[in-house]
């Protein structure tokens, strides 16, 4: 039997790789499943000791764990991918071998983590929190590769919705918002800052920046990169050298992120720097040398933003000393001011829309600029106010070299608001100019006739389309300006001009006109008054120029419907200006002051008083109480009769309740003062208490007197009298008395505040000064007693004055019955004397008697005849006449005890009474 021979085993050429396995089964049949690995175990091999040296095992195992979590992790894994990541960065430094693997471990954690359950996402919040701490640290290390991936991964993490709530082999990716929360609450973005020092390639630079420009959308984020000083890092580097300018453009957006939804001062102190601004103003400026396309001039402008917000949140940050003030106005000034600047000897600026805005930009960035008190020598050297001037003259509509009509217009009214700012600064420049002709010489453009269409475009031109009213309102806002200065020379050259009579013809037809006024025209009539106040003030000839078209003009404002005080369109601030002017116009000239009594002026200034609000009232009533030093004006207060026909002086007083009600003093229900300690101290005062102060500085009791308007109702009654003052009740003389003596109880309260402030410094007086603040505190207590002792006279008399006002109604009541009484009687007696001839009789001797009685019983001489004044033989009681009165009896007293009496039957009673007097009038005659 042959020997069996061996079966061969078949030699197979080709070796299958895993990585070959990976791909056939994720192309072949079973390409919807990978075998699964394990995220311990390929922990457990990065990390044993043992197998520390298997590098190509490591990268080979992260390798598969990676392309089997394409997806993302699991949360319940995180905190071994943290490790391993830990590991790999660790590694990387002395073996480029682990490039790939932290790569790949990178990008996986770009995705939205897996969670298997919905309590995931709170549970492994911490872990995940931690990892992600971990990719911000990783981009120190200094390795580009896995920086730029890194910088991928957080962006993605932080910004994609592809794969929100989707679901992978029965896990559920986490929401896009889960992802920003936990981005918010680790220091992913504080890390990213922190690497910003050590990152030297450029395009690594660009992608932490461009995740940093994502991240600082949030306001947690902003705070957080703020923490480790993010915006003068950001500032200090945008000059580093980068031909696509994304550096520049990065950092802009970053800071203008930050300034919005961070802390704006926080923002402000770190750029509050030498090395920054300096660094903005070199970016700027190299922005205008080479930037020709439209998103250089964007990000031009945008760069001078953000120096503006710089200057406006901290006026004193070092614009000036590193020569940005002074590059701003030179490129403000350039195109009206010729310079031979090699930054504008080529610089041209265009119509188009980021020219205009740069050029409204530089005005905007002079008027924050001029905070600071250094800026107004740099303006005066840069010809600002000369510049700013070319815009201030009459718009024809004429479109210049440089400027559309409509955009001439709105650099026009910006000019104007910024010299409102700027030219108090430069006085100097302002007068050579000749400014204030320029502006009178706008001013009348305004209010003449010409046809002029405004396009009333932008924020300083709205009101102003299709009329002049924009221009107007600017050239007035910067009169106001210039003579809120007070410099004499100025003012001087104002008036000259003929300033008052042109503003008072203005003021003239706004006042009689009977259109209605809106916001814009109440504030421009308010700025003319000003300004005619402001001129007049102090100079008895500027008030003779006023004169009675002026006073005229004050009277037709004071005179208006008083509805409109609390109009939300500011009619109160069109009567302050009005009572103002009074009090600066018209006060103190004689001319002046007779015209105006002449058109009741005094009756308008009261009326106005009685109806203002309180706000209102202390203003109105200074002026009266300067205006009463004329004593034709006094006579006017006390015929003035107000609502209900009350006076002056009950005005005053009511006025002087309501000052005590708010300010919480201590009176009683009828005006009497409860504590004599204290008699015109309120709660706010009395709650602050006595507070020591420098001598130059006034107390609490002498600050009460310009706070409220006591002290000037007191000077009101000092004028109108204290006694027998028209309309005033015993009450009011209550109040009165307090009023009176108002001088003696604010010295009381002076010199308490001497005594107890000199015992909280811990100083004893000498003692002939203790023995006079004694003395004087004994006298002043005494005057108080005394006022309360005439207050309780007074109440005592208002009483006693009821009671005798009660006992005569009441004596009017019995008189009123006694009457009715008599007449009872009287009637009855003539019932008597028509229905009983006998007592008809009686009563004729009677009369008879007492007329004779009455008589001179005088001898007849012989030769006489004694003729008898009445007829002989009448049967009646009355003096006979040629008419006869026939009285009828009252219905009421005839009238029977039922009554239920027809009318038929009162008619038929009526006419039987009517018979029968008129048939005993027959019998007796």
């Amino acid at each position: 039997m042959a020997a069996a021979t061996a079966r061969q085993i078949p030699v197979v050429n080709n070796v299958i790789t895993d990585e070959d396995l990976d791909n056939f089964r994720t192309e072949g049949k079973h390409s919807g499943r990978l075998v699964p690995v394990s995220v311990i175990k390929t922990h457990k091999l990065l990390t044993d000791k043992h197998s520390r040296e298997l590098v190509d095992r490591h990268v080979r195992a992260i390798h598969r764990l990676t392309k089997y979590y394409c997806h993302g992790f699991l949360m319940k894994d995180v905190e071994l991918v943290c490790d391993m990541l830990t590991v790999c960065r660790e590694r990387l430094e002395t073996n480029l071998q682990y490039e790939k693997p932290l790569c790949d471990l990178i990008k996986v954690c770009g995705k939205p983590f897996l969670k298997e359950r919905s309590s995931d996402d709170s549970s492994h919040a911490s872990a995940i929190i931690n990892l992600l701490t971990e990719l911000g640290h990783t981009m120190k290390i200094n390795n580009v590769t896995a920086q730029l991936q890194l910088g991928e991964s957080l962006l993605r993490f932080y910004t994609d919705q592809s794969l929100e709530n989707q679901s992978f082999e029965g896990y559920q990716a986490s929401s896009l918002s889960y992802n920003i929360t936990l981005v918010e609450r680790s220091g992913v973005a504080r890390a990213l800052v922190e690497s910003l020092e050590q990152v030297e390639d450029l395009n690594a630079r660009l992608e932490i920046m461009k995740v940093l420009q994502c991240y600082s959308t949030s306001a947690l984020n902003c705070d957080d990169m703020l923490s480790v000083g993010a915006a003068g890092l950001l500032c200090s580097g945008i000059n580093i050298p980068d031909p696509s300018d994304r550096i520049v453009f990065r950092t802009v957006e970053i800071l203008w992120n930050l300034l919005e939804f961070g802390s704006k001062q926080e923002v402000v102190r770190q750029l509050n720097c030498k090395e920054c601004i300096s660094a903005l103003r070199d970016a700027f400026v190299r922005q205008i040398k080479d930037g020709y396309s439209l998103a250089d001039k964007q990000l031009r402008n945008d760069l001078l933003v953000i120096a503006s917000l710089i200057v406006s949140l901290c006026p004193t940050s070092p614009f000036m000393e590193t020569g940005f003030t002074k590059l701003i106005v030179l490129l403000a000034t350039f195109t009206e001011v010729k310079s031979h600047h090699d930054l504008v000897r080529n610089l041209k600026l265009y119509q188009t829309h980021e020219d205009f805005e740069f050029k409204k930009l530089l005005m905007s960035t002079l008027v924050l600029l001029s905070a600071d008190s250094g800026s107004s020598q740099i303006f005066c050297e840069g010809r600002v106010i000369l510049s700013l001037f070319s815009f201030v003259r009459a718009n024809d509509n004429s479109s210049t070299v440089e400027w559309s009509p409509a955009q001439f217009e709105e650099l026009q009214l910006q000019a104007l608001d910024t010299l409102s700012t700027v030219a108090p600064l430069c006085l100097d420049d302002y007068m050579t100019c000749q400014s204030n002709t320029r502006l009178l010489m706008l001013l009348e453009w305004c209010v003449g006739e010409a046809d002029y269409g405004g396009h009333g475009n932008s924020f300083h031109g709205s009101g102003g389309r299709g009329n002049k009213r924009a221009q107007m309102r600017y050239c007035l806002r910067l009169m106001r300006s210039m003579v809120s200065v007070g410099d004499d020379g100025l003012n001087q050259d104002l008036v000259d001009q003929g300033a008052i009579n042109q503003i008072i013809g203005i003021l003239l037809n706004a006042s009689t006109s009977p259109d209605e006024n809106d916001a814009i025209d109440i504030e421009m009539q308010c700025d003319m008054l000003f300004l005619v106040a402001s001129l007049c003030e102090g100079d008895t000839h500027r008030k003779e120029l006023f004169g009675a078209q002026g006073v005229q003009v004050l009277v037709e404002y004071l005179k208006r419907d008083p509805n409109k005080i609390n109009s939300p369109l500011g009619h109160h601030q069109l009567l302050l200006s009005a009572v103002d002017s009074v009090w600066s116009a018209v006060l103190g000239c004689y001319i002046t002051e007779q015209l105006f009594l002449e058109n009741d002026g005094v009756f308008h200034l009261m009326d106005l008083l009685e109806i203002c609000p309180l706000t209102m009232q202390n203003l109105v009533l200074g002026c009266l109480v300067d205006l009463c030093e004329n004593s034709k004006a006094l006579a006017h207060v006390q015929s003035w009769r107000g609502k209900k026909q009350i006076t002056a002086g009950k005005l005053l007083v009511e006025l002087w309740k309501k000052e005590e009600a708010n300010m919480g003093v201590a009176r009683d229900k009828i005006g009497k003062v409860t504590d004599l300690k204290k008699p015109l101290m309120g709660t706010v005062q009395e709650r602050q208490g006595v507070i020591p102060l420098p001598a130059d500085r006034p107390s609490q009791a002498i600050v009460d007197v310009s706070e409220n308007m006591r002290a000037k109702i007191y000077s009101m009654f000092c004028k109108l009298g204290f006694n027998a003052v028209p309309g005033l009740s015993t009450v009011d003389y209550v109040t009165v008395a307090i009023i009176e003596k108002y001088l003696d109880f604010k010295m009381l309260e002076v010199w308490n505040e001497i005594k107890v402030e000199l015992e909280q410094e811990n100083i004893r007086p000498v003692s002939p000064d203790a023995d006079c603040m004694v003395d004087i505190s004994r006298i002043l207590n005494d005057r108080a007693a005394g006022v309360s002792s005439t207050q309780d006279k007074l109440i005592q008399a208002q009483r006693n004055q009821e009671l005798i006002e009660e006992e005569e109604y009441y004596e009017s009541i019995k008189e009123s019955h006694r009457q009715e009484e008599k007449a009872y009687k009287d009637f009855c007696d003539y019932v008597d004397r028509t229905s009983d001839y006998a007592v008809l009789k009686a009563a004729k001797e009677k009369q008879l008697s007492t007329i004779e009685a009455s008589r001179l019983q005088g001898r007849v001489y012989s030769g006489e005849i004694s003729h008898d004044t009445l007829q002989e033989d009448l049967n009646t009681t009355t003096f006979c006449g040629r008419r006869v009165e026939i009285e009828s009896t009252p219905l009421d007293i005839t009238r029977t005890i039922t009554s239920a009496t027809t009318a038929d039957e009162e008619k038929k009673t009526l006419v039987v009474a009517v018979s029968e007097r008129k048939d005993q009038g027959d019998v007796l005659s």
